[in-house]
């Protein structure tokens, strides 16, 4: 299994974290991308990925190297939380956090009793029971958990958020939150940046890292720019096309 109190350990002390978002669920996708991470997170919000794919993904992420796989769940619901840390990932990340109840919530459903409400059974998370006790005893802590900001009124409540005892990183979700304050995907906005300025400013009060996620190189740059403490640099669907761009572009001076 991954060492995810390293991992944590990284996230919080600022080192340079890098991550990629995993939506085809495939293994060996996952293998290759997280051979030259720190982390991935395998999508089950908007892509198609079953359980058994999400434990398949976390084999091949630990296989790769050092990286941890997390899992971003649907919502911030105690049943889809606990099943997906049942498949072995290191940790969640969950949308749509907008008041600190609700990443406590969160919290909750990730940390096992007398923390939290998370049931207990032996899984693939605690090889299949052997490990269960000492899981138990340790509560789920070591497990990475981290929210995301995506409305305007998670800006609003993000230092409240940030603070929440068991939340280890906030996640900027560019896109839901530029279309929540009414600029979906100008992120050299005015009311976008002095958002995310919001944001970095209020998390800073706890010391809690704030990430988001790239796409494209100059968004990279751009998140840089911005002040990020780390990044998910790249979604894998998004490799493929880039990958055969120069292929096309061969057939199309041969014609």
């Amino acid at each position: 299994m991954t060492d995810t109190p390293e991992f944590k350990r990284r996230l919080r002390d600022g080192g340079s974290v890098v991550g990629h978002w995993l939506s085809i669920g495939h293994p060996a996708v996952a293998e290759i991308c997280a051979r030259d991470a720190d982390f991935a997170v395998v999508d089950t919000e908007h892509a198609p990925t079953d359980l058994e794919s999400v434990a398949n993904v976390a084999r091949a992420v630990e296989s790769a190297g050092d990286a941890a796989a997390l899992a971003r769940v649907a919502d911030d619901d105690p049943v889809r939380i606990k099943r997906v840390l049942d498949t072995g990932v290191s940790g969640v990340l969950v949308p749509m956090v907008e008041s600190a109840d609700e990443a406590r919530r969160v919290v909750e459903a990730v940390r096992y009793p007398p923390e939290g409400i998370r049931g207990i059974a032996g899984s693939r998370a605690n090889d299949y029971g052997r490990d269960l006790a000492e899981q138990v005893e340790r509560a789920g802590a070591d497990l990475v958990t981290i929210v995301q900001v995506e409305t305007e009124r998670a800006v609003e409540n993000a230092r409240e958020i940030a603070a929440v005892e068991g939340i280890d990183a906030l996640l900027v979700g560019p896109a839901d939150l530029s279309g929540s304050l009414g600029v979906f995907g100008e992120y050299d906005a005015d009311e976008f940046r002095e958002a995310v300025e919001s944001v970095l400013d209020a998390a800073r009060a706890s010391n809690t890292p704030v990430g988001t996620l790239a796409t494209t190189d100059d968004e990279i740059r751009r998140w840089v720019d911005y002040g990020y403490d780390y990044q998910l640099v790249g979604v894998d669907a998004g490799y493929l096309p880039r990958g055969r761009t120069r292929p096309e572009r061969l057939r199309r001076s041969d014609g």
